[in-house]
Parts: structure tokens; sequence; C-alpha cells
């Protein structure tokens, strides 16, 4: 091969290896988009659960701070957010560490004006949520904002609304709510007779809620008890008397007992709709159970003092002193809230709040033992 012959040769292999590379390059890169089409397909996949949420502040992510701006202060959002955020608690609340589970993202308030998001759902929970029409935000009305935002959604439909017909058809919706209604009945002075001589009245405001819901195409209904009222320290602390009746675990019985009452009941209206409602699933899920358990074995997940308010004022048995609560100048935080259950004397901690997700997305406290994440992916 004479000299120029063999230059051409080099140059051809040289181009010819250079394409080799360039196509296995092609190639890998080919297979690195397809991965990740894979990747961002399943993560899209597994986060197409939409949630409706209704309640009070249990599960308020900001609504009372959006509604009626309402300033929320430190050291409330103190842990994961590092500011404020509406929530009553220092982190996150327990529908936080549910949607983490649903891999959907933590839920906007309905009531939020600055840039909401709401790909995966609506929360309507409002702190001081309850069945009683007389409330700021009763249940009624946040079944009626619902409504609103679904024919609202209908109209924005042809401009690429994010949830669509079947979005609305086969989302879940949760209720959260009760526990006002009891607890404003009991600190107006009423007996125990009377408060149990409410709770009918109460029941059938949620089962108007609920066929609401299912009139308007919702099947899936997640339904909450209310839970151990009377192990509140707000509740120990301004309403225990000398007279007055303690379990063996320090709550007020006569607050427990009368949520016990409601919780039977209202697991009878669960199992009654379920019987009526034609191709529905209405899970029941035990809140009281959840919550007690973290009070009579608060040693074995690392609790102290189950009783007492992380953030508050007064120090044992109960840190809660009446107008100088957790946010107000004359209350200040426990430095470890993982060891308290609760945060302000009535509402938990985040690591209280983690439990509590845990022990639902468990269903072992659900009526149909079901859980919340196979609801959710029957969606899919």
């Amino acid at each position: 091969m004479d000299r120029v012959a063999a230059l051409k040769h080099g140059k051809a292999h040289h181009m010819e290896m250079k394409n080799m590379h360039a196509l296995h390059l092609f190639l890998r890169l080919h297979t690195f988009a397809q991965v990740l089409l894979l990747f961002f397909s399943f993560t899209a996949a597994e986060s197409r659960c939409i949630l409706f949420n209704f309640g009070d502040s249990n599960s308020d992510t900001g609504g009372f701070s959006a509604g009626l701006g309402f300033y929320l202060g430190p050291p409330s959002g103190r842990l994961f957010f590092h500011r404020t955020t509406g929530r009553f608690s220092d982190g996150r609340l327990y529908i936080d560490f549910l949607c983490e589970g649903l891999k959907i993202n933590y839920m906007s308030p309905y009531l939020e004006s600055s840039a909401p998001n709401f790909t995966h759902g609506v929360n309507f929970a409002v702190t001081g949520g309850a069945t009683d029409p007389t409330v700021t935000f009763p249940l009624s009305t946040q079944v009626l904002q619902f409504l609103h935002f679904k024919n609202r959604t209908r109209e924005l439909w042809p401009q690429g609304s994010l949830i669509d017909e079947n979005g609305f058809k086969e989302a879940v919706y949760s209720f959260d709510i009760g526990q006002n209604d009891i607890s404003k009945a009991f600190t107006a002075n009423l007996s125990y007779t009377q408060v149990i001589e409410r709770i009918p009245s109460i029941l059938s405001r949620i089962k108007d809620a609920l066929k609401t819901i299912y009139e308007n195409g919702g099947t899936k209904l997640w339904v909450y008890n209310t839970g151990p009222l009377g192990c509140l320290p707000q509740t120990l602390a301004l309403r225990k008397q000398n007279d007055s009746k303690i379990d063996e675990n320090g709550c007020l019985a006569d607050y427990n007992d009368a949520a016990k009452v409601f919780n039977a009941g209202l697991l009878s209206l669960c199992d009654e709709l379920n019987s009526e409602f034609k191709n529905a699933t209405i899970v029941y899920t035990d809140m009281f159970a959840i919550k007690f358990d973290l009070i009579a074995n608060h040693s074995q997940y690392g609790f102290e003092r189950p009783l007492m308010a992380c953030c508050g004022r007064g120090g044992p048995p109960y840190n809660y002193v009446n107008r100088m609560t957790c946010g107000q100048p004359t209350a200040s935080p426990c430095p470890l809230g993982s060891r308290y259950v609760s945060w302000d004397g009535v509402h938990h901690t985040e690591a209280a709040n983690q439990l509590i997700a845990e022990k639902i997305l468990s269903s072992k406290y659900s009526r149909p033992k079901i859980m919340l994440t196979s609801l959710c992916k029957d969606s899919n």
C-alpha cells in the first residue's frame, strides 16, 4: 500500500471509529433517556392519587391563616419547614406524612390565594371547623367550597385544568371532624347527658356531607373518628375539677366516654352508608385508638409526660395556661418536641403526627382493612 492509500485508509478508519464512538454514545444516551422516561413515567403513575380533605385544625395546612389573615407565629413550624406555615404544630401534620406516603404534593388550603398547588387535590380543613353551622367554616361550607371548586375546574378543562372528570371520580375524600363539636358542648357547661344528646345531630350533619359528596361523584370516602379529648393538656388544665372522673392514664373520663359514643355512632353511620351507596367504598379509621395508644404506651415511642404540652406555660403537669398559649411571648417551647405527644396543648408534635400517619397507612386501624395507598392506586 502506497503512502497516499495508507493515509486514505487511516483517515477512513479514523472516521469509522469516530462514527462508531458517536453511535455508542447515542445508544447510551438513548438508553439513559429511556430510563429517565420510565422513571418519570413511574413517578407520575405513583403520584396520580388525588385527595380532597375536610376537617379542622388537626389537618389544617394553613386555611385558617389564609382565610382570616391569622398569623401563627414561631415557634410553630420550627421543624422541617423552618418557618411558620399556618400549621398548628412544630412541623408536619399527619396529613403531610400521608401525602409523603401517597407520593403526592403537600396539600394547599382551598383559601390560599398565593400560588396554591392543587395538582393532587385540595384541603378544605380549617381550624375551628365543626359540623355546627354557627362556626366560621362549618363542614357544610367546606362541602359547598368543594362543589364550587369542582364546577370552576370543569369550566377550565379546555384550558388544561389539572383535575379532570375522572380525577374527581377516582379521588379519595377524607373527613376528620367532630372534635370541636364535642368540645364546644362541654365548654358550654352542658352535662355529660346533654352532650350525648347532641351527638345524633352531629352525625346527621356528617351524613349529609358524605351523601352530597357521593351524589356528586365521590365513591372513595375515608372517615376518621375523633381522638381522646380527655387527654388533651388544654382540656385537663381548664376543665379538670376536684370531683372529675380520671381514668388510669390521667385523662378526663367524661370527655373520652363522649368521644367513644360519637365514634360508635360514626361507625354505625359508615356501615349504613356502605350498604346504601352503590359502588362506593367507605373506610372508617379509628383515630381514637391511634392517638390513645401514644398516651397509654408513650414510653414505647420515646415520649415523656404524654399529658403535657411541649410549648406553653406553667410547667408540669400540663404546661398550659389560658391566654398564655404557644405563639405568645408569655409561652416558651421545650427543647425537644420529639419527646412530647402534644405540641401546644391541643395539637400534636411532628413526632406524634408521623406515628399517627404510619398507623393510618398500616390499615390496622381501618374498617374495612383497606390501605389508603391501595385506594389511591386503584385510580391509576
